[in-house]
């Protein structure tokens, strides 16, 4: 359908521009002394709103003749076929109309030599040709949005892409370091590598209910975190300790699941694992101006201390892709930064603090997740 047919508003602003146009005309016709201005207003006001339904046609004239595929032989001749046919509509309904009044009135309306009835005719040849030109302005606009429209279309799928698949590599990656431990623990304490293959099986129920959202609560995340470090306190023993300090207002802000985790995961991998008496790591949540805070900090081996440049400490597929998943979810709105000073290696996130609505599902609590 017409663009200007499937919207009534612009359907009469449409034809209240063929109006203009005929007061033009009938303004034309009274200054060459071919009939007095309501008469000739009278003439031409039918036959204009009538020849601009004809001059909508021009839209669907320019469909066939897309413009990357247009030769100038073709074009000419359909483009000037139609408005020959249409100038002989507009000769003949003004000759029909001109008829008709003379009947009706008893008098011409506007007095048209044959001179005149051949301008008239050249006037709607060219109103046509101006119709096809408008249209094919509207149709290059359209395709534009269309192509915008599909392009933005196209950078949603691949964004929604990319984020399930660093997802799916991310939740592997933890599950397969679980195991690992567990089949360390089953030669020297079988009993705690059973409690610790129970702990993970109801990890995994509880982040199945979440696996499919693209942001739960820090609260969640924080359960999750908790469940996280009781499995592998059953490997390292005394020698992991962690403090989660989560502000009450930051507990309902949204973040990437699995964000916290990995950089647990290689809080105890590049550092606590190397260190003979252990040590502490501490995660701190904050909100302020907008913005959610997290901030994980555990000690590291001197000679392990990364270099501080971007992307030194990205050992791992967990952090390198959490900055991915943040980049693609957040843009420039979303932050990693890191440094390393006395012996403690720290990494801080900077996300938007937004919050679900109200009929979010509700979270696990941390004795539920801890057994």
């Amino acid at each position: 359908m017409h663009p200007l047919l499937a919207d009534f508003r612009r359907l009469q602003a449409y034809l209240a521009a063929w109006l203009v146009v005929a007061a033009a005309i009938a303004a034309l016709l009274h200054l060459t002394g071919r009939g007095g201005w309501a008469g000739a207003f009278l003439f031409s006001a039918p036959i204009c709103l009538l020849y601009g339904f004809d001059a909508l046609s021009a839209y669907w004239v320019c469909r066939t003749q897309p413009m990357v595929r247009r030769r100038v032989g073709s074009l000419l001749g359909v483009f000037g076929g139609t408005a020959l046919l249409s100038g002989l509509a507009w000769l003949g309904v003004g000759v029909a109309w001109d008829a008709l009044a003379r009947l009706v009135f008893g008098r011409a309306l506007v007095t048209l030599e044959p001179a005149g009835w051949i301008l008239w005719f050249a006037g709607g040849t060219l109103m046509y040709l101006l119709s096809l030109l408008a249209h094919d302005v509207l149709l290059a606009v359209e395709q534009a949005q269309e192509a915008a429209a599909r392009e933005a279309a196209s950078r949603v799928l691949a964004r929604e892409a990319e984020l399930q698949v660093l997802r799916t590599q991310i939740d592997p990656h933890f599950l397969f370091n679980s195991l690992n431990s567990i089949s360390a623990l089953t030669t020297i304490d079988p009993a705690a590598a059973r409690e610790m293959t129970v702990d993970l099986a109801q990890f995994f129920r509880r982040t199945l209910a979440l696996a499919d959202r693209e942001r739960i609560a820090l609260a969640d995340e924080v359960s999750l975190c908790r469940h996280f470090l009781a499995i592998e306190q059953r490997r390292f023993g005394r020698k992991l300790r962690a403090e989660l300090r989560i502000a009450p207002d930051a507990e309902p802000c949204l973040l990437p699941p699995m964000t916290l985790q990995p950089l647990l995961e290689n809080a105890i991998k590049h550092g606590i694992r190397h260190l003979e008496e252990g040590g502490l790591i501490t995660v701190d949540a904050t909100r302020a101006a907008g913005a959610l805070r997290l901030v994980v900090a555990n000690p590291v081996p001197a000679e392990a201390l990364p270099p501080a440049r971007a992307g030194a400490h990205d050992r791992g597929v967990g952090l390198a892709n959490l900055r991915e998943r943040l980049a693609a979810l957040y843009g420039a709105r979303g932050r990693v930064e890191w440094r390393a000073a006395g012996g403690r290696f720290e990494i801080a996130l900077e996300l938007p603090a937004e919050e679900a609505s109200a009929a979010a599902a509700p979270r696990p609590t941390d004795k539920e997740t801890l057994r």
